[in-house]
């Protein structure tokens, strides 16, 4: 009756397991750390740089005690703090040689100690949050009205030049606020602008009106187009502050949308306000400019000679030098649109880029000019120049035209998110910021543990006081309990914040309730004369019901907190909703392997530990008025 299969055990067993190696990473803390970043957008963190940090760390002496790497920094973990200072000097020596155009970022960071053995099997410890660990904390204000007002120009500017094609007169195309005014002095022309409008044109809305003897046709972004839009420019922006926010070295940004038009910045450790300021400010421009291919040119391509009059020098990412005409063919205001793809006749990887209607028409001609030459696109940040890519043009190029030539398919995707993200599509408005000390997140660790702590014993006390043996077993499913919810937010590498320590220490208390149901079952079964195996048995089968239908319920609102929350309520929802799902495994399923495993194996059990059976006695005068 009250005895598990092997199979059941084997599963409570393994669960153990699995909760004791992804829980212990939390255990071992933190050990001083060297972080090796991307200096600029271009720059990688590859295999051969991990190379270079090794022979460079065995010339100066160090013998790191291991190499972490992600796919955007590499982390060299130290003994000492001494240690840690030596390897960051020859490091910055090493792969920074020129200070003021640095290519990597080599900054000082903490890395988790637990052993090598753990981090093969993924077993890594949970993320800190900015109110246990510190740094600062930004609440951006994207200028949306900027972006639909960008996004108006272009539309004007296009169609300026589709009117101009299809051979329609016009008094004036201007831009007024957000929407695009046509004037037209006859209903031919109007007929025709709304053809052009409904044919290369589907994201706008077009309404005429009577101005004398002008007609005045105005023309303004669908609703969900400019949904479109805004969301495109949040998701840019978004995209362009992780790529600036690496040369911060921060090992765990939290970069995310709030609301329609809020960005959410947080960087744990950074204590440098101006700095991490400066980073999120910083505009980094494109630009497209001819190579030079003269004979003096290509000399100085390899170093034979000076560079040309009217020419600059530019390295690429190999290092390689290209020889480029000062004239700016088209910068990256003009762009729109980049997103990688494969040829359809080579099968290759591609990048199509897509301009608007002014740098469409400055291609054209470019194109048509000098076929067969190489075209530079050049990436700027803070005044350095770097070329991406120079391929061949190999045909006359209009408002959308690809890269292709030599590429993977991740330096596919990496040149167009370059290119996409090379500066901000809206601009953007600093509204809150908090610096939060070192001192006040290890403050704050202290007290959360010493809750959780706290909580855990006085509820392991009381129910050892009242339930006894059993009130044991309901302590040990608590301790499970713990254990399991935090190895699954290590598995799920989720960030732990103060909110998030109150929803464990709340988890505790909830998760007691469903034994304490348990327990007043079984004694209720002994009090109506059931024998001890059968009230073990009727106790747990009967109290199931309610116990699901609680936790149905609380997990609803832990379910609507996550989905509705942003921030500190989103971080309580995680560790609320995951704790419910662990404490009903461990409540019910973890403590009845427990009492079947101490009392099933009796065959003529004849009582149990579970405190004080009240039975209470009948009311002789009361049983007697009934009789009567």
């Amino acid at each position: 009756m009250n005895r598990y299969p092997v199979w059941k055990y084997a599963i409570l067993l393994v669960a153990l397991l699995v909760g004791v190696l992804y829980a212990l990473p939390n255990l071992f803390g933190e050990a001083p750390a060297v972080q090796v970043s991307p200096g600029k957008a271009s720059v990688k963190v590859d295999a051969a740089t991990q190379v270079r940090v090794r022979e460079v760390l065995q010339a100066a002496g160090i013998t790191p005690r291991g190499i972490v790497t992600d796919p955007n920094s590499m982390r060299v973990r130290l003994d000492t703090p001494d240690a840690q200072l030596k390897a960051r000097d020859v490091l910055q020596k090493a792969l920074v040689p020129d200070p003021s155009d640095p290519s990597y970022v080599v900054a000082l960071n903490l890395i988790s100690a637990s052993p090598e053995w753990l981090r093969r099997i993924g077993a890594v410890p949970m993320y800190l949050g900015l109110d246990l660990r510190g740094g600062v904390h930004f609440m951006l204000q994207v200028d949306m009205a900027a972006a639909l007002t960008k996004r108006a120009e272009a539309q004007a500017g296009d169609l300026r030049s589709q009117l101009r094609e299809a051979n329609v007169r016009h008094g004036g195309i201007s831009r007024n606020g957000q929407v695009v005014e046509v004037r037209l002095r006859d209903a031919q022309s109007l007929a025709a602008t709304r053809r052009v409008l409904a044919d290369q044109f589907p994201d706008l809305l077009a309404t005429d009106a009577s101005e004398g003897a002008e007609t005045k046709l105005t023309a303004s972004l669908r609703p969900e187009a400019a949904r479109r839009v805004q969301e495109q420019a949040l998701k840019q922006n978004i995209m362009t502050l992780h790529n600036r926010i690496n040369e911060l070295g921060v090992a765990e940004p939290v970069i995310q949308q709030q609301g329609l038009d809020r960005i959410v910045v947080q960087l744990p450790g950074v204590q440098d306000t101006a700095k991490a300021k400066d980073i999120l400010g910083r505009t980094a421009t494109l630009e497209m400019r001819l190579v030079d291919d003269s004979a003096e040119g290509r000399a100085a391509e390899l170093g034979q000679g000076p560079v040309p009059f009217g020419a600059e020098r530019y390295l690429e990412r190999d290092g390689r030098a290209v020889i480029v005409k000062r004239q700016v063919i088209l910068t990256g205001d003009s762009l729109t649109d980049a997103q990688p793809g494969f040829d359809s006749q080579t099968q290759q990887p591609k990048v199509d880029l897509t301009v608007d209607a002014k740098g469409g028409r400055i291609m054209r001609d470019v194109s048509r000019e000098n076929l067969k030459k190489r075209m530079a696109i050049l990436l700027f940040e803070k005044g350095k120049g770097e070329v991406l890519t120079a391929p061949v043009i190999q045909g006359e190029l209009g408002n959308r035209f690809q890269i292709s030539g030599s590429m993977t398919v991740t330096e596919a995707n990496d040149l167009a998110l370059l290119l996409r993200a090379g500066s901000l599509a809206a601009p953007m408005e600093i509204i809150e910021e908090l610096t939060i000390g070192p001192t006040l997140g290890a403050e704050n660790i202290a007290k959360g543990f010493n809750s959780v702590k706290w909580g855990f014993i006085a509820v392991v006390v009381f129910m050892g006081a009242y339930y006894l043996m059993f009130g044991l077993f309901s302590g040990v499913a608590l301790a499970v309990n713990l254990l399991l919810l935090v190895a699954i937010l290590s598995m799920l590498q989720a960030t732990l914040t103060l909110p998030g320590m109150a929803a464990m220490a709340l988890a505790l208390g909830m998760a007691i309730d469903s034994n304490v149901l348990i327990n007043e079952r079984v004694r209720e079964e002994l009090r109506n004369g059931a024998t001890p195996q059968a009230a073990i048995n009727a106790g747990y089968d009967r109290a199931w019901a309610t116990i699901l239908d609680s936790n149905v319920t609380t997990l609803i609102a832990g379910v609507a907190l996550l989905a509705f929350g942003t921030g500190p309520v989103r971080g309580f929802a995680v560790v609320h909703t995951i704790g419910i799902l662990t404490s009903m495994f461990s409540a019910v399923f973890f403590s009845r392997g427990l009492v079947n495993l101490w009392y099933g194996r009796q065959k003529k059990l004849k009582s149990v530990s579970i405190g004080t059976v009240w039975r209470p006695e009948p009311d002789n005068a009361i049983t007697k008025a009934e009789s009567r």
